[in-house]
């Protein structure tokens, strides 16, 4: 694509240097630019892409997008107000705008994005049509299919609009279900994005250390429904603290739904029972209720199979439909994932404690008289330290005993992580509480800790199949360890 076509509808401030050059890519990355490609210069918290310009120019970058201007180079530069939000533009322009073609559904929130995502992908094959997810495990072209690698829930603006363009192209899919995060609607990465549905799941304290307030939190998910135009939906949990504001920012255009359990909503559940074989409860839609049985387990999932209906049902798709699609699922890798069942040993993605919260009282649930209920967690290194007390509280409170270690320490010290977690409880008591900082030696210690009427659930990483420290990432499965940890048990 020649230059002056890329920046055809570019808000741009200036022209330096300007020829009208064959552009064959885009790169933000000096380490992966390529001849042909235009390098990006992004302005990050620790890195400033202006100073690798060159470097980019070095390996065949044949202009630049930049906020300021480079000296001493000379190819063609064009001058925005913000090359992380305007990359977006770009990548949309430079692959033929793919979401125009495409029914494009986002979700977002704090917990549950990942689920209802999958729940939709399931819904829509049910209704015999092909859809693709993109999100946090990857993007996969089919509920069967497996997953291929992603480097953040949402893609950067070049990586998603290719793989959009992929998708619509070679794979000949007209229907994706994307997560969206906070980070990736405040960095402008969906920019372009031409959303059909939009879902919002919960708003809890998470990314704090990123947003560093609620409110900002907040302003960064509403993007995602005020870019709604006439005829597209939304779809939200009335139940949430958060549920009418986000209701207020849908445009009048757009297509308002609800769903909630306590509230009066367009989708409720009522009659709602729990047991080890999962969830069953009564859908009550306007015109009619359906029985519904479910292989998954906890409010959560009554909560996130209310968003996929309901999304089923701003689609035009039969409820029935919907529900036969859901009552096969068996969940989503990482997500209350049972690797064990004597003693039961449930691993679960839960980082936040809201997350925690929930899936320690479906695990009470299904917790024997005569058993006990068992945590074991950690929190993340740089990453919101206000949410690890908090952490703590809620699993001295809700567990009968809690094994704290470390999660993802990055940078920080492992055992200060554990200190802030620590000063969230009430007491140390070594009967019930047990601190070891080597997570897998942690879940090896439940072999020791739980007896085979017990509930274990295994916290913070959930399908995560790595663990990053301070130097290095290593492999690290919390399934694989515990399967390890228990085998000869049931199953």
């Amino acid at each position: 694509m020649k230059l002056d076509e890329l920046i055809e509808y570019l808000k741009y401030k200036d022209l330096i240097n300007f020829k009208n050059v064959e552009v064959s890519g885009i790169s933000y990355n000096s380490n992966t630019t390529k001849k042909g490609d235009i390098f990006v210069c992004l302005v990050g918290e620790h890195t400033d892409g202006h100073e690798y310009a060159q470097m980019a120019i070095d390996s065949g970058a044949v202009a630049l997008l930049v906020e300021r201007k480079v000296e001493g180079v000379n190819v063609p530069q064009i001058q925005v107000q913000s090359t992380r939000h305007q990359i977006a533009d770009i990548a949309d322009r430079f692959y033929s705008r793919p979401s125009m073609g495409i029914n494009l559904i986002g979700v977002t929130g704090t917990n549950g994005k990942t689920t209802v995502t999958h729940l939709i992908q399931k819904i829509l094959e049910q209704d015999h049509k092909k859809c693709a997810l993109i999100g946090t495990l990857g993007y996969k072209l089919s509920s069967t299919s497996e997953y291929r690698n992603a480097k953040h829930t949402t893609p950067q603006a070049p990586e998603l609009q290719a793989t959009l363009r992929m998708i619509k192209d070679i794979e000949k899919i007209d229907n994706v279900v994307m997560e969206v995060s906070s980070h990736a609607l405040e960095q402008n990465r969906v920019g372009g994005c031409r959303f059909n549905g939009a879902i919002f799941t919960n708003l809890t304290q998470d990314h704090l250390d990123y947003h560093i307030t609620m409110e900002n939190y907040f302003k960064a998910k509403a993007l995602l429904f005020q870019r709604l135009k006439e005829g597209n939906f939304a779809v939200i949990n009335i139940d949430d603290e958060y549920g009418e504001r986000f209701l207020s920012e849908v445009p009048a255009e757009a297509i308002k739904y609800t769903y909630g359990v306590k509230k009066q909503a367009d989708v409720m559940a009522k009659d709602i029972n729990f047991s080890t074989n999962g969830a069953e409860f009564t859908l009550v839609t306007k015109d009619k209720e359906y029985n519904v049985s479910l292989h998954m387990n906890g409010m959560f999932s009554v909560y996130n199979v209310l968003a996929a209906v309901t999304s089923a049902i701003a689609m035009g798709i039969d409820i029935q439909t919907a529900l036969n699609a859901l009552q096969n699922v068996h969940g989503v890798a990482g997500r209350f994932e049972v690797v064990n069942k004597k003693p039961l040993v449930i691993v679960d993605y839960a980082h936040t404690p809201d997350g925690l919260e929930n899936v320690l009282k479906t695990a009470r649930e299904i917790t024997p008289a005569n058993g006990k209920l068992i945590c074991l967690f950690g929190c993340g290194g740089d990453r919101d330290a206000t949410k690890r007390p908090k952490m703590g509280a809620i699993a001295q409170k809700l567990a009968d005993k809690i094994v704290i270690t470390s999660d993802n320490p990055r940078t920080e010290d492992p055992q200060q992580i554990i200190t802030d977690i620590i000063a969230g409880l009430q007491s140390v008591n070594p009967d019930i509480v047990t601190v070891e900082p080597d997570r897998g030696e942690a879940i090896a210690m439940l072999k020791d800790i739980a007896s085979n009427n017990d509930v274990v659930l295994i916290a913070g990483k959930g399908h995560e199949d790595y663990q990053i420290l301070k130097d290095k990432t290593i492999h690290f499965d919390d399934r694989e360890q515990a399967r390890k940890v228990f085998a000869g048990s049931v199953i």
